[in-house]
């Protein structure tokens, strides 16, 4: 297959983790017999610095052209006085409004090689395999009106939290067939005590659930919710969530896993899928070669596995990644004193891809 991929590396860590991605996609198409066009384009900060805008037109259009997009990370401290619309963060949302990319999933999956990782107990965690179905177009990110009124001590802000049943219906369906995948279980994370939005999220959840009388579906309070992700995180299956409850709750899972850098995500609903790892820029480390970049290399094997149904090049990153954690190959945020470098995992990666048995 011809696969025409745009990078977006972005700002801090972002180009080194994509660096790597790069080259554990350049395997898999010698691997596999894949002709590969990647193209870079430029968003978040390093795009205002050079067009004086977070998104630029023809990042977009570059994105819309591609079969898949790959952004590495936005965001850094010297932006954070910009004004809203010039935000790295505003090159994000902009991105994933343009692809229509409404539903973001992020699988959680504890590694045996990496159970003492994570700050839980060992018993809690191993075994944990879940995924976030978060809701990524609506909500307080995108809902209008929003903005600041007043001046001085009478200054107030506000932002607009909305949904309507279209977009409620469309993502519930995203978490019950990926249910129908794994074990059948669908967790739907709302605030329905308190929230109107969440009300209407809970009984749309409940009509779409009767197309699927053999999935088994809960509904959980958000603060419940974050309280047994960290006490019984096995008990998830499927959890589905809105906008901003997603992105915090997969965060929190991030300590499961043992590193928020171990954990990818496909953002998928439109023409082009987008795939990134959930991490941020991490400044503070970027250009030491102290980054994991297998959350970005994770993300490419749910590339290969959405994008263009490759199953099997998917199943190669993922064990590749399997393999080099057995080896005992650690990046600093999994093993501060042993550490390899950014580079030197990305490389592990490759050559376990280019030469173990894989079938």
């Amino acid at each position: 297959m011809k696969l025409t991929i745009a990078t977006l590396p972005g700002d801090g860590i972002g180009p080194e983790v994509i660096a790597e991605a790069v080259k554990v996609i350049q395997t898999v198409a010698v691997r596999f017999n894949h002709e590969v066009v990647i193209n870079e384009y430029a968003i978040g900060g390093c795009a205002f610095d050079e067009y004086g805008a977070p998104l630029p037109q023809a990042t977009i259009d570059g994105c819309l052209s591609s079969d898949a997009v790959l952004l590495g990370a936005v965001g850094a401290p010297k932006y954070d006085k910009n004004p809203r619309g010039l935000k790295p963060e505003d090159g994000l949302l902009g991105l994933r409004k343009a692809l229509q990319v409404f539903a973001n999933l992020r699988p959680i999956v504890v590694y045996d090689e990496l159970i003492d990782a994570s700050p839980l107990k060992a018993d809690i965690v191993r075994g944990c395999d879940l995924l976030i179905v978060r809701e990524l177009l609506g909500g307080l990110y995108f809902s209008t009106p929003r903005g600041f009124e007043g001046e001085g001590d009478r200054q107030r802000a506000f932002n607009t939290m909305s949904y309507s049943v279209a977009e409620i219906e469309r993502i519930a369906h995203v978490a019950f067939k990926a249910a129908e995948k794994r074990r059948g279980l669908v967790a739907s994370v709302d605030k329905a005590n308190v929230l109107e939005t969440s009300q209407l999220w809970r009984q749309t959840v409940d009509r779409v659930a009767q197309n699927y009388p053999h999935i088994k579906l809960e509904h959980i309070l958000v603060d419940n919710c974050a309280m047994q992700l960290v006490r019984e995180p096995r008990r998830f299956d499927v959890a589905l969530t809105e906008n901003m409850f997603g992105d915090i709750l997969s965060d929190e899972a991030a300590v499961i896993a043992g590193s928020i850098g171990m954990l990818a995500s496909a953002s998928l609903g439109g023409t082009v899928g987008l795939y990134e790892p959930i991490h941020g820029s991490a400044p503070d480390i970027a250009g030491q070669g102290k980054a994991n970049p297998l959350a970005t290399i994770a993300s490419v094997a749910l590339m290969f596995r959405y994008s263009w149904q490759l199953e099997d090049e998917a199943a190669a990153i993922e064990n590749a990644i399997k393999s080099v954690l057995a080896s005992g190959l650690r990046t600093a945020d999994l093993d501060s004193i042993n550490a390899i470098s950014t580079g030197m995992m990305g490389d592990a990666v490759c050559k376990a891809i280019a030469s173990s048995e894989l079938f």
